[in-house]
């Protein structure tokens, strides 16, 4: 079986959250370079309206299933048992396999208020966890010497697991960038800074298992979403359903 299935543009692969915990670990104790992408519909059709972001995010590492949308057409196009792998709930569990084992983990990306908070939720709930790199960079882009300082930084502190919470397309740019510089294991996590710090609100989860997630933040951030959602929605049903419709019978 295909370690992978190639949705529209992005090859989402067949995992779980004890795979990508156990991948995780592995390139963790061999001391490697690599990222992670949760993918949405989002990432989805910035890779489609993107080749050079659609490369971005095939070279990753792993690609797992964030949205449900992309889980139910994996398990239509050959991986029936495929459940939802979701960057902020995997970032809770990369920051347990932490505590268990002792890997120090870094912080990057959102506000420092984002960060303060988040920090806080952490030690509260992984009272053994080592956090020794926490950055919030400035809503711009860095110069080469502010990017140099960022990269000694990070391999000064000893972090191995690194949660990146940019937003996409800049987080997954982001790491692709600095993949071979900075020898942790990158996880862009998206808004889990700010859920798991209570500063912005999550859907119920029965909103989450029917799809409907993008509905409910829409509703929180209409300014903001109202074009990602109305423009890429319906692009991505059509393209879904023209990939349904041309899969082999």
């Amino acid at each position: 079986m295909n370690e992978f299935i190639k949705i529209i543009s992005i090859q989402l692969y067949i995992t779980s959250y004890e795979d990508a915990l156990a991948r995780i670990a592995k390139w963790v104790e061999k001391n490697e370079s690599r990222y992670v992408c949760a993918a949405n519909v989002h990432m989805a059709m910035e890779a489609y309206d993107s080749k050079e972001f659609e490369q971005v995010v095939n070279q990753a590492d792993l690609i797992t299933p964030d949205g449900m949308p992309l889980v139910w057409l994996m398990r239509l196009l050959g991986a029936p048992k495929q459940q939802r792998v979701y960057g902020p709930d995997l970032a809770i569990y990369a920051v347990a396999l932490a505590e268990k084992k002792g890997i120090p983990v870094g912080l990057y990306g959102g506000t420092q208020k984002t960060l303060d908070s988040f920090c806080a939720v952490l030690k509260t709930r992984f009272p053994a966890i080592h956090i020794p790199y926490v950055y919030s960079p400035p809503f711009r882009e860095l110069t080469s010497e502010e990017d140099r300082k960022i990269i000694q930084d990070i391999n000064n502190s000893g972090a191995r697991i690194l949660l990146v919470g940019l937003g996409c397309p800049k987080q997954e740019r982001w790491m692709s960038v600095h993949r071979g510089e900075i020898p942790v294991v990158m996880l862009g996590v998206g808004a889990a800074f700010e859920i798991h710090s209570g500063l912005k609100n999550q859907a119920p989860g029965w909103m989450q298992r029917i799809g409907l997630e993008w509905f409910f933040r829409l509703v929180q951030e209409p300014k903001r979403l109202w074009r990602r959602y109305l423009y890429h929605n319906p692009r991505f049903l059509m393209l879904a359903c023209q990939q349904l419709l041309k899969r082999p019978k």
